[in-house]
């Protein structure tokens, strides 16, 4: 996992901040911000912080806006076809390139992160539903050792996790199915096709949400 966020630089402090708020929807998509704002919700200088949008608008997650503003994109059927596009194309690769280096601690770190995700799940919460969702992906994703293919599903969740915080604030978290029991039996059983198909699902269903939302008038 990540880091100690105490060890690290005021530059990479404030753009994991910036970047959590964005990827679990702390920000709505079209919502301005001015940067002096994100200095004080961050309690961070104005250096680190302009550095840190520099590199979230470089991924996507952020537009400038002038004024010093910026804002999450807003999201459309299209750019989200596109989004849906490659993440099913390279999860479920990082899936089956991670399933041999996993390893017995692996999965019971995943196992724990998937009981806090249940949990969240059972109680209503949306922000622990998306960060230990998030966290159960890129934790697994991370085995893979593909640094290229890890580095464009975190921009691709970057550009996702707005629209997905929205659907959810508005029809909760009581039904939301996934697929991650049958990831780590698939883990346990070093079947790295079935853990992809797995996954594929499991993606699949928070993309048809979105969608769905989408196609009935936005979000």
């Amino acid at each position: 996992m990540e880091k100690s966020r105490a060890k690290l630089p005021d530059h990479e402090k404030a753009y994991r901040a910036l970047r959590d708020m964005i990827l679990y929807g702390e920000l709505r998509p079209g919502q301005a911000v001015t940067i002096q704002g994100l200095v004080l919700a961050l309690s961070m200088g104005m250096t680190p912080v302009r550095e840190a949008i520099r590199r979230l608008t470089s991924q996507g997650a952020l537009e400038f806006q002038g004024n010093r503003r910026v804002c999450v994109p807003e999201m459309n059927l299209k750019r989200w076809e596109e989004i849906a596009l490659v993440r099913l194309q390279i999860e479920p690769e990082l899936c089956r390139q991670a399933i041999d280096r996993i390893g017995e601690k692996g999965l019971e770190s995943l196992r724990r992160t998937d009981r806090a995700l249940n949990r969240s799940i059972a109680s209503g919460d949306v922000r622990g539903y998306l960060e230990y969702n998030t966290r159960f992906h890129m934790e697994l994703y991370a085995h893979a050792g593909a640094d290229v293919l890890l580095s464009i599903a975190e921009m691709l969740w970057l550009r996702g996790g707005p629209s997905l915080r929205l659907v959810l604030t508005r029809f909760g978290t009581a039904d939301l199915p996934d697929m991650h029991a049958q990831a780590l039996a698939a883990i346990a059983a070093g079947d790295g096709a079935a853990l992809a198909s797995a996954m594929e699902e499991d993606i699949g269903q928070g993309i048809d949400r979105v969608r769905q939302a989408l196609r009935e008038g936005g979000l």
